[in-house]
């Protein structure tokens, strides 16, 4: 996607992606990536005959050895054409098989191939599990999702009128903290410094608010810096820790973390952006992500990805316990219409072509965690940059050549927009 959060880009695309936080900046060249080799490969599905027969629309592909030789080809392409050092791809059914494979270099100084067990910055699929966060406090009865911010937190524009649903929902008319030239340049000035959520919002706040709480739908990071502090407020627990005890430890996810500071866990990958001051590419794995907080900071792996994927688009834990109740799942997954044909968001949640979840970009990485029901498939894509290609987010070339490929029926499309600034 290409309007999310956590991402740093002047001018460029920021209407469509929900997983990255836009931030303006010069764009500035790629370096050059190695031809692409795959590191890790898991069998597909059973043997077939080359050549199987397409997926009928709706359907997906069995994951045979000739579909997987396409999708290793479609995935080489795309690394190729973008110029993506490395990348990770895994998808997973019941029925149809499974493919993960790692193509690429995790780290240009030292040519250490990318691996399906490396930690990654996710950046905006952090919104899923703040949003989580407060659904769990819905369910609980300490918060109604039609209460105004300005319950909980004072000096918000609007906040007497804007509710926590329309926060969470992207519909809030506040202005995005990740779009202010001065917060542009006290990022880019120095990328390690830490941020505080109240600096962010005063970035923000500064600024008229954009239209009328609940008219349109306006990709926005400042709502879920707010969402987070009413987490924080309501849930009595710093929202890291919130996250972990009520979300990440029932889910069994213990390789995904709120990390404090700029800590990154080995094994992980060098993340390559140009979203810097100068506009050449540097290595931002050591940066602060503390600036995306609620909207964009957290860290996992492959292995978490696949299994959130399904627990968040169904609202059940793994153990088939009740994450959140079906009555506050529904809600979430009502995904009302936005701009951009065939993709709808809900709460803190897209539907894409069908596919249920989020992407995620900051400074180095991307990532795109999706699932879809009809065939209880899942998708994720971890790379190592966040460079746009000819416009487009690489998570999102990724995920449309890949599910052409196994769901012609269901292309995870998300065309990208020029930002509103």
């Amino acid at each position: 996607m290409t309007h999310s959060c956590i991402r740093l880009r002047r001018g460029a695309v920021t209407a469509v992606a929900v997983g990255m936080v836009v931030v303006p900046v010069a764009s500035g060249a790629a370096g050059v990536a190695p031809m692409p080799v795959p590191t890790t490969a898991t069998a597909a599905g059973p043997p077939a005959p080359p050549g199987s027969a397409p997926a009928a629309d709706g359907d997906f592909r069995e994951l045979t050895p000739a579909v997987a030789q396409q999708l290793d080809e479609a995935v080489q392409r795309v690394m190729r054409e973008a110029d993506v050092p490395g990348v990770t791809v895994g998808l997973w059914t019941p029925d149809k098989g499974r493919y993960v494979r790692s193509f690429g270099i995790a780290d240009k100084s030292n040519g250490r191939r990318m691996s399906s067990d490396m930690y990654i910055r996710i950046g905006s699929e952090t919104k899923t599990f703040t949003v989580t966060a407060l659904l769990k406090l819905v369910d609980q009865g300490k918060l109604n999702l039609d209460d105004p911010i300005g319950t909980y937190i004072d000096g918000v524009p609007n906040g007497n009128t804007i509710t926590l649903r329309q926060l969470a929902g992207m519909r809030s008319g506040l202005f995005n903290y990740s779009e202010d030239e001065d917060f542009y340049k006290a990022l880019t000035s120095d990328p390690r410094r830490p941020f505080t959520p109240q600096q962010l919002l005063g970035y923000a706040f500064k600024h008229p608010v954009l239209f009328p709480p609940g008219e349109k739908f306006s990709y926005c990071n400042t709502n879920l810096i707010l969402l987070g502090l009413v987490v924080e407020k309501v849930g009595g627990r710093p929202l890291g820790d919130f996250i972990r005890e009520n979300v990440l430890a029932p889910a069994g996810l213990h390789a995904t973390l709120f990390p404090a500071g700029a800590e990154f866990p080995n094994p992980h990958a060098q993340g390559y952006t140009n979203q810097t001051a100068s506009g050449k590419t540097e290595d931002a794995a050591d940066w602060n992500p503390s600036w995306g907080w609620a909207a964009g900071a957290m860290i996992s792996d492959l292995e978490d990805l696949r299994v959130w994927a399904r627990t968040v688009a169904t609202g059940i834990f793994p153990n088939g316990e009740t994450m959140i109740s079906a009555v506050t799942q529904k809600q979430r997954l009502t995904t009302a219409p936005t701009t951009i044909p065939g993709a709808g968001y809900g709460l803190g949640i897209f539907d894409v072509q069908g596919w249920i979840g989020h992407n995620g970009s900051l400074p180095g990485y991307e990532t795109l965690t999706v699932h879809l029901p009809k065939a209880q498939a899942t998708l994720v894509v971890l790379l190592n940059t966040d460079i746009d290609h000819d416009g487009a987010e690489p998570s999102t070339l990724f995920g449309e050549a890949i599910t052409k490929i196994v769901t012609p029926g269901n292309v995870y499309n998300l065309p990208a927009q020029p930002a509103a600034r």
